[in-house]
């Protein structure tokens, strides 16, 4: 199937994860694109040299290997342009430093990945960039928070950790109103789930290393933007020097075929489980979008056509002073459940969240929060697991 098949809205979710970013005719009949790389690249003239008039140039302007995965990336995304970054957090900071000057301001959402507000507090203010942080449930009414100056918003949906839902249409609305850019990280749903060019954000961000790779081996990262976004974009990756792999563009492109099948189990899986722990005593809340009783709930079932594996809880504790030992003692239970960073793979992990740089939507008062990442295990084996864990809190 060629390339411009695949990209066909027509088609299932699944068929085009199967044929996106490969023309095996181009490349002997390989269903597979071959793994092109290189730093030196060739020119037939001098003239061709000069102009840089061929496609490819040098290494860090892309391979063919890199450019399938950028042309997968761009159908799914519905975006004019991807590039590949090295990490997730990358993929925040490019944009960034795209459409930031010194003097600028910028807008962030409150619960947003805490390696960006650290990039923010940090890089952005050296840079003499002035950056406000907004409530993430704050809608249209981020219209007030725009000045002359305002040159950036920047969403993410559901919140990182606590998963509160943003209106991402109104905020994109308000937000071009006043010649602003709207990125939003959208890692957690994936383009399968929402696409954020489709609601008005100019760019889309996502940490592959989640549910592209699927298998916890990767780290990387994509922008993808609009047309008007483009070209300052792609002027800043240029000028940056940063770049994917063509090794990890492979994997990400093996790990689509297969995504829309894993995000289906890691879904139900993960619903599943937070419906039970909606009746664990010793649970106080259930932070999941996709739950009726989340607050959030109403703008997910509008906007999203799904939800992931990842999502959070509220362990009961009577005082302050147990919510670490009791979220330790949960935790150090578990024995399915790794505790580690990032989420996406295809195993179950679990952590303690720090809320402590939150400035304006804090932790909750009535228990620690913890954060699961359902993986593809069987979902009794889990549920016997965080059962361990809720006994050894108790002993607390």
């Amino acid at each position: 199937m060629s390339r411009n098949k695949a990209e066909s809205d027509t088609l299932g979710t699944s068929t085009r994860l199967v044929h996106l970013g490969n023309d095996p005719h181009s490349f002997h009949g390989f269903v597979n694109p071959p793994i092109v790389r290189g730093s030196t690249v060739l020119f037939p003239d001098c003239a061709t040299m000069e102009s840089r008039n061929q496609k490819y140039t040098y290494g860090t302007r892309g391979t063919p290997t890199t450019d399938a995965l950028c042309e997968a990336l761009n159908a799914l995304e519905g975006a004019a342009g991807t590039v590949l970054v090295p990490s997730g957090l990358a993929a925040i900071t490019v944009p960034f430093l795209a459409f930031l000057s010194s003097g600028d301001h910028a807008l962030i959402v409150d619960s947003v990945y805490g390696p960006c507000r650290y990039f923010c507090d940090t890089m952005l203010k050296r840079l003499g960039i002035e950056v406000e942080y907004y409530d993430p449930e704050i809608g249209a009414g981020i219209e007030a928070l725009l000045r002359p100056n305002t040159r950036l918003v920047h969403t993410e949906a559901p919140a990182s950790n606590t998963f509160e839902m943003q209106d991402i249409r109104a905020i994109s609305d308000a937000a071009h109103r006043h010649d602003c850019i709207v990125t939003m990280d959208n890692t957690w749903a994936t383009p399968l789930y929402f696409r954020p060019l489709d609601f008005g954000v100019d760019v889309s961000i996502h940490a592959t290393t989640k549910y592209p790779s699927g298998h916890s081996d990767i780290v990387m990262g994509s922008v993808s933007a609009n047309a008007a976004a483009w070209p300052r974009l792609l002027e800043a990756q240029t000028a940056l020097g940063i770049c994917g792999a063509p090794e990890d563009s492979y994997l990400i492109l093996r790990g689509l075929r297969s995504m829309a099948v894993r995000l289906d189990h890691h879904q139900n899986s993960a619903l599943a489980v937070a419906h039970w722990l909606e009746g664990i005593d010793a649970v106080e809340r259930v932070l999941h979008p996709g739950l009726e009783s989340f607050p959030g709930h109403e703008i997910w079932k509008r906007d999203f056509k799904g939800s992931s594996g990842v999502f959070s809880f509220v362990l009961k504790a009577a005082t302050p002073d147990q919510f670490k030992p009791k979220a330790h003692a949960f935790l150090n239970a578990l024995s399915l459940f790794g505790l580690g960073y990032s989420w996406g793979g295809y195993e179950s992990l679990a952590l303690h969240v720090n809320l402590n740089d939150r400035t304006i939507r804090k932790a909750p008062s009535a228990g620690p929060v913890i954060r699961l990442q359902i993986g593809l295990e069987n979902i009794e084996d889990l549920k016997r697991d965080l059962e361990v864990g809720f006994r050894a809190a108790a002993a607390v």
